[in-house]
């Protein structure tokens, strides 16, 4: 089953997901992906660990997240827990959760960037997708946003810092080419060019330039006690880019 795990990641790997196993066994493997466009993750770089225990696939993969201790949406906690139906980690329906016929290591990576690294990740909080479509909602909605999008840039200059293994030249050579993209954003949210857009708002072409970023909405802009604190955060990255 192992072997056919890695067959599928082999034909199905999206294009922004990197897996290596290690040089002891194929069952325990190390996972890079990067974050969609038009989230707080756009263009970040997160790092998993995964092993398939001898009773997988009874059992699901076992994931960890490499966190630094900073936590950074609701399914990624400090110690690295992933919290994920797919995994058996939270509650979901049947067809959310882990069965050993039909799921897949595939599976639970897609899900990961799509279920877990989403535009709006505080409605991912227990009981708040109530909220969703609500003025409160969509307030603390923006406001988490803000906040995991700095606390994911203090993740990725951990990943320069102490690199986990095996991913040391993914990771430099990642934020050598789309670092220019993180710091573009960074202006964008702080308002260099146009009205502060709100966090998790870009879209690639708006980051790399290829086309003028559109003006936000005056409801829509980021938050002044946010752009304090990115302004510090901006100078930072810039350092560790080598801007």
């Amino acid at each position: 089953r192992v072997r056919q795990e890695w067959t599928r990641l082999g034909n199905g790997l999206p294009d922004t997901i990197w897996v290596r196993c290690s040089e002891e066994s194929q069952r325990h493997l190390r996972v890079a992906m990067v974050g969609p466009s038009q989230t707080p993750y756009h263009d970040g770089l997160f790092l998993f660990d995964v092993s398939l225990a001898e009773d997988f696939p009874t059992a699901p993969p076992l994931v960890s997240y490499h966190s630094f201790g900073v936590r950074v949406n609701p399914n990624l906690y400090e110690e690295g827990k992933v919290c994920l139906s797919l995994l058996n980690t939270w509650s979901g329906k049947s067809s959310e959760v882990w069965h050993s016929d039909t799921s897949t290591v595939l599976q639970v990576f897609v899900s990961i960037l799509g279920l877990v690294l989403v535009d709006k990740p505080y409605y991912n909080e227990a009981g708040y997708e109530r909220h969703y479509g609500t003025a409160e909602g969509e307030k603390n909605s923006k406001l988490y946003n803000e906040s995991a999008f700095l606390l994911s840039c203090q993740t990725y200059l951990h990943l320069m810092r102490r690199p986990p293994a095996g991913f040391e030249s993914l990771i430099a050579h990642h934020f050598k080419h789309r670092g220019h993209a993180l710091l573009r954003a960074c202006d964008l949210y702080l308002g260099k060019e146009n009205a502060p857009r709100q966090v998790g708002t870009l879209t690639d072409a708006e980051v790399d330039g290829t086309v003028e970023a559109a003006p936000p909405k005056p409801d829509e802009f980021s938050s002044e006690g946010f752009r304090i604190l990115l302004r510090k955060m901006r100078t930072r990255l810039a350092k560790a880019f080598g801007e």
